[in-house]
């Protein structure tokens, strides 16, 4: 789904109605964020999935495993061990990155270059949407906690919802883990100004 599309037209004021309406139901305040920050995973994983739906599978692992490497550097018992998982964490999704975005690119020259048939050597996979934006947030919240700007989040819902965002998912800025993540873990309340 594009931002200039029709679709988008009719997705973004039922998301927008839907996510406030959560925002006053009489339930207690943690379970309102929890429903809230919940329905902005989905309504993102629709917006993202409109597209392929496949690769859903890709950021929700790319997720998965910064939220993982986040509780384990804020559990290591030492600097190293930190590093290690932070090492580990960078070097998985930028391995992904350079998969789905640059190997088919580098094969098929070496192979020009060289006069050999690539044909059994591409992948031909379709790069998936907004890859790098959110490999690259999903870094900075690794980094963050390495460097102790910020605590790990125990709220797997909230750190999903901050990668997966979808105002931000496709186009950018990448955000910070120290800007955006405290917005997802704070109850929030409709305002006019």
């Amino acid at each position: 789904m594009l931002f200039n599309s029709l679709e988008f037209s009719f997705f973004l004021p039922l998301v927008f109605l839907i996510y406030w309406t959560i925002g006053y139901a009489k339930i207690n305040d943690t379970l309102k964020l929890r429903v809230q920050n919940a329905f902005v995973v989905i309504a993102s994983y629709v917006f993202y999935g409109w597209w392929d739906w496949r690769f859903l599978l890709l950021i929700a692992f790319t997720s998965f495993c910064s939220w993982g490497s986040g509780l384990l550097i804020g559990k290591s018992s030492s600097q190293s061990q930190s590093k290690t998982w932070m090492t580990a964490n960078i070097v998985l999704n930028l391995g992904i990155l350079a998969i789905f975005k640059y190997y088919d690119f580098f094969t098929s020259e070496f192979c020009q270059l060289f006069g050999i048939s690539s044909d059994g050597l591409l992948i031909k996979i379709i790069l998936p949407v907004g890859i790098s934006f959110y490999t690259f947030q999903a870094l900075s919240y690794s980094i963050d906690v390495y460097h102790k700007k910020i605590e790990p989040t125990k709220d797997i819902i909230a750190f999903f919802a901050f990668i997966s965002f979808f105002p931000q998912l496709v186009a950018g800025p990448i955000e910070r883990a120290t800007n955006l993540l405290p917005q997802f873990l704070q109850n929030r309340k409709f305002s006019y100004d």
